[in-house]
């Protein structure tokens, strides 16, 4: 009985110091890793500077339009038109508005979920 039990002792003997040797592996290539991590990021330039960085002309910035857009028209017809028979294959296009104002919601002309209300009391 007495070997019984040795030779159980040095099967999991073997087992525990493969299991140890496979943790100091992993610890090492996570040490090797960050290790390799610090050096690159020491060779990286530094972050620019708060004057270094870009600024908007004085003019404001550099070929911007300020328009509204209208949606294209869907044509009504009798039948339903499927995505590939509108233009632009279903998606939507859109063309310049007459009004350079930016749109403003009227107070009460349209609740959070579209009630038109000021909510249910």
């Amino acid at each position: 009985m007495d070997t019984v039990w040795m030779e159980m002792a040095a099967g999991r003997g073997a087992l525990g110091i493969g299991l140890l040797v496979a943790g100091l592996v992993v610890v090492a290539m996570l040490l090797g890793a960050f290790a390799l991590g610090m050096r690159v990021k020491r060779r990286e330039p530094p972050p620019p500077d708060p004057g270094e960085q870009p600024r908007i002309p004085d003019e404001g910035p550099v070929r911007e339009v300020l328009e509204n857009r209208e949606a294209d028209e869907v044509p009504q017809g009798r039948h339903r038109l499927t995505p590939h028979q509108l233009k632009g294959h279903g998606n939507v296009g859109t063309r310049s508005g007459a009004s350079k104002e930016r749109r403003r919601w009227d107070k009460g002309s349209s609740g959070s979920f579209g009630s038109g209300g000021p909510g249910a009391r």
